[in-house]
């Protein structure tokens, strides 16, 4: 059986959905994929049950009613891969805002000794196409913000598209996970770092979607601002299990 899947939740992502599949289904390294679907009106989920035939025991999808945030679809996510033994689990965009074939390199990172690989776009500079610059000092200076207020040496701690080995999901509490939009990616990482797993940025370059419609909101920049500060203050009355080597 293969050992790594990647998690992609999708929200009416029927203009990108087949070809992001196809083409990592192409990539040298075989990955399976789980598609966990917020009940998208446009259809994104009939053309992913129509493709499973064709990629029959490699296509997956989990199907969920309603919008219920993406930290709660990557959570389901990841309880399906551990439910199904894989060792490396992937978060990925269905936009090609992340590129497929990164995640190979994402796997070797964790291969050669990482328990988290993170695709990161600051990590030599600003590589970011497509945004306005309004967002680029924005997505900047968040992580900045992150480093500052948790004091973890991550670049690019909004990133959400990352490689964990099993053993960080099977450590993590999922229960106690609190964020469900943008501060979600920011509270995985601080605690996988909390728990003393080694976590190593990849630096990718990150292209923003060209087909379909962006999920960002004013909201989900303001649940990131201040629950990183209440991040921090909970982890004071926090004990966090350390990983053993």
């Amino acid at each position: 059986m293969p050992d790594s899947l990647v998690i992609i939740p999708t929200y009416n992502e029927k203009e990108n959905i087949e070809k992001i599949l196809r083409k990592v289904f192409s990539l040298s390294h075989l990955f399976h994929v789980l598609i966990v679907d917020d009940g998208s009106p446009d259809g994104t989920a009939k053309i992913v049950k129509q493709l499973q035939g064709e990629y029959n025991g490699h296509l997956f999808i989990e199907e969920r009613e309603g919008k219920l945030g993406l930290g709660t679809a990557y959570i389901h996510g990841f309880k399906w891969a551990l439910a199904h033994q894989y060792n490396f689990i992937f978060e990925m965009d269905a936009d090609f805002s992340h590129n497929p074939e990164d995640l190979i390199r994402l796997r070797n990172a964790c291969v050669e000794g990482a328990d988290v690989a993170i695709g990161s776009r600051y990590i030599k500079g600003v590589n970011v196409v497509n945004w306005p610059m309004g967002r680029v000092l924005m997505s900047y200076f968040a992580s900045v913000y992150v480093r500052f207020i948790t004091g973890i040496d991550i670049q690019d701690a909004t990133a959400g598209f990352k490689c964990y080995k099993k053993r960080v999901l099977e450590t993590i509490n999922f229960d106690k996970v609190k964020f469900v939009g943008y501060a979600f990616q920011i509270e995985m990482k601080f605690t996988a770092v909390k728990h003393g797993f080694k976590v190593v940025e990849v630096p990718i370059i990150f292209t923003d979607r060209t087909e379909g419609t962006s999920k960002m909101s004013s909201s989900i920049f303001k649940e990131a601002f201040l629950g990183v500060i209440q991040l921090k203050i909970n982890s004071w009355f926090r004990k966090y299990e350390q990983a053993k080597n």
